[in-house]
């Protein structure tokens, strides 16, 4: 597994250790070597996982366990593409209980996950990648609120270790895409991972300049 998508970043490297979460969260947000759903099983029973490369048999390859932790690292990015954002604004969630239960029933009836959410007092703004029954969504969220949909996104996701008591990474990230318009940020769900919606135009700008403020000073 290599530390940017070598598609669209040149001089990408080989990362040669990973911890369980941070496997995870690269397969599901878009490092196509791995599925997800495999990761926790090797974890569950503390088996470690080593990619390896055909082309290559003699590379040492990713190894993804818990027992060599690399501390205080940036690890990696990865691209998650056809994302879709929805936003819903209502007064009705100030001071409520109970509207953000409301909200995630609709997408529990339509069997439609949720990747990211990030919230306020009077909105909620959540990502898809399954449109299948979008319209229904919507439809059924407009009774408590404005809805505004974003189409054609991509989530960017930034992988290491994310710990509140690493400081400066979160700026180092963050000024990378100072030039790239940013719709969401989601941070603090995890330890390891913190993710940014941008439009699907502004990928490659965006891995690009990620690869140069976090792999190649």
């Amino acid at each position: 597994m290599h530390n940017n998508d070598p598609r669209f970043v040149e001089d990408t490297k080989p990362i040669h250790q990973l911890h369980y979460e941070e496997a995870a969260e690269l397969a599901y947000f878009g490092a196509k070597i791995l599925h997800p759903t495999c990761v926790l099983p090797a974890k569950a029973a503390g088996i470690p996982v080593r990619l390896l490369n055909t082309l290559d048999p003699t590379a040492e390859g990713t190894l993804i366990d818990s027992r060599h932790k690399e501390n205080g690292q940036i690890k990696a990015v990865a691209a998650k593409d056809n994302i879709t954002a929805i936003k819903i604004v209502s007064t009705r969630m100030l001071l409520q209980t109970g509207f953000l239960r409301k909200v995630f029933e609709i997408f529990e009836t339509f069997n439609t996950p949720i990747d990211t959410v990030t919230t306020s007092e009077v909105g909620v703004s959540m990502t898809i990648d399954n449109t299948d029954y979008l319209a229904n969504i919507t439809n059924e969220l407009r009774k408590y609120g404005i809805v505004v949909v974003d189409r054609d996104m991509c989530i960017i996701c930034v992988v290491g270790d994310l710990r509140s008591e690493n400081t400066g990474f979160e700026s180092t990230i963050t000024n990378a895409l100072r030039n790239i318009p940013i719709r969401m940020i989601s941070y603090g769900g995890s330890n390891h991972n913190i993710t940014f919606l941008i439009s699907q135009a502004d990928k490659q700008a965006a891995l690009q300049a990620l690869s140069r403020e976090l792999f190649q000073q």
